[in-house]
Order: structure tokens, then sequence, then C-alpha cells
């Protein structure tokens, strides 16, 4: 059986800064998870000593927070600023982006609706910039019954299918006067999911590795299942069952934003060895 790697995958600009970020600031703690990949986040503990901290109030002054990719609320953010702890924010840009948006559009009249995963942190964090708050969709019934103001600006997670934020754009754009759409979406996204559409077309099976709470992967998977049934979502090697692999001639692998090259490279060997055994 041939193992065929998608043309992109694994970790973003956007991660690889938050980790260089995390490296060079030992004896810290991250506020929330660095990024979707308990593995890695496990390997910053143990080697650089940055903890996880899952409540801000946590911290002390003098303390050093490390703020996530994903990003913070941002009257969180602004309370440990005023409480003496020391912020390195690992916010990626792509992430900042929107933030600056939201707010922005907000203030200046527009019903800000932003199209993702309202509990995910990056929305969280995207959300409490809208001066005047915001409405979080996932399809275009979300919008059926709903009062907006003239003038909408729309936002969307980084992550998510470009076809599935048209739809909304699409929904709004005929029924108020300004629309502002937003390409909020990260390239490294759409780089991932065009290469690992492409290949799941071919591929017999495919592995997508990554972190089962990993927006962007599971976008990945999801993409990969369409084209090519035999699709699994695991986060490293130990999920491995090697009767996906009976009677199959090509493999396909892509990794998630947030999974390292050493988890891809230990799946690659394991399938290997199993395949061959």
């Amino acid at each position: 059986m041939k193992i065929e790697l998608a043309e992109n995958y694994g970790f973003c600009f956007g991660v690889k800064r938050a980790i260089k970020i995390a490296e060079e600031n030992t004896n810290a703690a991250t506020y929330g998870p660095l990024i979707h990949n308990s593995k890695e986040i496990a390997r910053l503990d143990k080697d650089f000593k940055v903890g996880l901290v899952e409540d801000f109030q946590t911290f002390q002054p003098g303390d050093k927070a490390i703020v996530r990719t994903h990003g913070i609320v941002k009257d969180e953010l602004q309370a440990l600023k005023e409480s003496g702890v020391d912020v390195v924010d690992a916010t990626c840009p792509f992430v900042t982006k929107p933030q600056e948006i939201a707010q922005e559009m907000s203030e200046k009249g527009y019903s800000v609706v932003i199209f993702g995963d309202e509990k995910h942190p990056e929305i969280k964090g995207v959300k409490s910039y809208a001066t005047h708050g915001a409405l979080v969709v996932t399809e275009p019934k979300d919008l059926e019954d709903v009062k907006l103001h003239e003038r909408v600006a729309l936002i969307a997670q980084t992550t998510r299918k470009v076809e599935d934020y048209m739809e909304i754009a699409n929904y709004l754009i005929p029924r108020h006067k300004e629309v502002r759409v937003f390409n909020t979406i990260c390239n490294a996204t759409f780089e991932n999911q065009d290469a690992v559409r492409k290949l799941s077309k071919r591929a017999d099976v495919m592995i997508i590795i990554g972190g089962k709470n990993s927006s962007n992967t599971k976008q990945l998977f999801n993409i990969a299942h369409e084209n090519c049934s035999d699709s699994y979502h695991i986060e490293d090697e130990k999920e491995l069952d090697f009767s996906w692999f009976d009677n199959k001639e090509l493999c396909g692998i892509s990794a998630g934003a947030s999974t390292p090259d050493w988890i891809i490279q230990n799946v690659v060997d394991a399938i290997q060895a199993g395949v061959n055994s």
C-alpha cells in the first residue's frame, strides 16, 4: 500500500508562531490551551515548563500568562493586564484581524454577524470585541426571524469552509441595504482544505490527524469523508486500526493546523510497520 501526504497539512503560521513564543517564555502558563493538541501542550509543559491555566483569575501579579492562539475575551485580557500579570500575547494575527473588524463595524453602527461555533474560544473572543453585541450563526436558518440593522458586517471563523460562509452571505445580501463581507478565513485553511479535497478523491482510505476538539481538523475530516467514505480522524498512532488498510492501495494523510510533525511522522511510521508486518 502506498502512503501519500496531502500537498499542504499540519502547522500553520499562527501555530508555529505561538509554539515559538511559548518555547521562549519558560516557567509560564497559557490561559486556555495554547493550541488544540493535547500532545503538543504536554511537550511544552515537560520540556519548557509552560503550564496550562483554565481560569484567568488564577494568575497572580508577576506571573507570566501566555494568551492562546485563539485569543481570549477582551475584558479578561484587560483584567490580566491591570492585575500586574506579565501578558505575552500569542493570539494568531489572523484571529486578531476579525477581533478588530468586529469592534470597528460595531462602533460604526453595523449589526455584526459571525459565522462560526459560538462555543469555540476564537469566536468567544471575536464576539467580545463587538461593542454593541454580535450574532453568531452556523447556517442561514439561524438568521430567520432575527432583526438586524440595514447595514450588516459579516465575519467568519478563521477555519470554516468558504462554501458554507458564502451561503450565509448569499442569504444576507438580498435582505439588507448594505452587507460588508470580510474574508477572515485563513489562507492556510484554504490550502489545507483544497489539498485534502484533491487527495481524498484519489485515496482508498484517508487518515486525518489532529485534536478531537480542533475545528480545522474536523473540517478536514468532513471534506475527506465527502470524497472517501473510509476516512478516519485520529489524534495519534495509538488510535490506528490496521483493518482500515485491508485491500487498500492508496492511503492519504492530512493533519490539522495544530498537529506537530512528530505526531504525523509517528502515524506514518506506525502505518508502514503495521501494513508490512
